[in-house]
């Protein structure tokens, strides 16, 4: 009833049981990474007033023992949320540090969600304040978060969803990878994101439409950078071979495109 609220004077919904529900079931194996597709699709014209998150107050936090026990397995959702779109992104405090919201806070109890009735503070956010050494995590987050901001491709770019294109793709599992592309001028960016707990060696297809799509024409040889590690990458050596991509497990890589 997204479109209702909107139209009652709304001026952004979470997109709570759309996309956050849809990740939770990917993240948990409980449906394909092709089911994210949907999601985008219905809220064509309302996208940029859907807030994607990962974490709030009333959901369990990505490193309790409740969800996925561990900060790390949030990366590829992260990717997705937060790059598929121009839609507003929310960080829940704490969540960039890995909170596990495991605490014992009164009325709340164990729950692996932080108390709002009672007076707590969180452990992770404290220690932070005291000036302790920044966790590896928030450098992922840092870098994603710039990233979103700071590449036109992302911050304001279109995007192509690539998941139809590999769905009979023998080298991608399309139930436990989602692939799209960004783009603005003559910046392209393609984003992988790897929901699966091991390693992948994919092969990500990217059909001509979706370059034409871009208004962007395409050499023999096509190439790219990840953003994250700074790996440089071949994606393309002739025309129709695209070459297999290792992508780490729980991992995403963000590739802007040298065409």
């Amino acid at each position: 009833r997204y479109r209702e609220f909107l139209n009652a004077g709304f001026d952004y919904l979470y997109d709570k049981s759309g996309l956050y529900d849809t990740l939770r079931m990917v993240f948990e194996d409980s449906a394909p990474c092709s089911a994210i597709t949907g999601c985008w699709q219905r809220v064509e014209g309302i996208g940029n007033r859907m807030l994607n998150f990962l974490e709030n107050h009333d959901e369990h936090r990505i490193a309790s023992d409740f969800f996925l026990g561990d900060p790390y397995r949030a990366i590829p959702g992260l990717a997705v949320s937060l790059l598929m779109s121009n839609s507003p992104f929310m960080i829940y405090f704490g969540q960039e540090l890995g909170e596990r919201g495991m605490d014992c806070e009164g009325f709340s109890q164990i729950d692996g969600k932080t108390s709002i009735f009672d007076y707590w503070s969180v452990g992770t956010v404290r220690e932070w304040l005291k000036g302790g050494n920044e966790p590896e995590i928030r450098k992922l987050y840092k870098k994603l978060l710039n990233l979103s901001v700071s590449e036109p491709a992302l911050s304001q770019g279109r995007f192509y969803d690539l998941q139809y294109a590999n769905a009979f793709n023998t080298d991608y599992n399309p139930g436990r990878q989602y692939s799209f592309l960004r783009g603005e001028e003559s910046d392209l960016i393609l984003v992988v994101a790897n929901f699966s707990e091991d390693d992948q060696f994919i092969r990500v297809n990217i059909p001509q439409v979706a370059y034409s799509y871009f208004g962007v024409s395409v050499s023999e040889c096509i190439s790219g950078i990840d953003l994250l590690s700074g790996e440089k990458i071949l994606i393309r050596e002739l025309s129709d071979e695209y070459k297999k991509i290792l992508i780490g497990g729980f991992g995403a890589k963000v590739i802007k495109l040298s065409l």
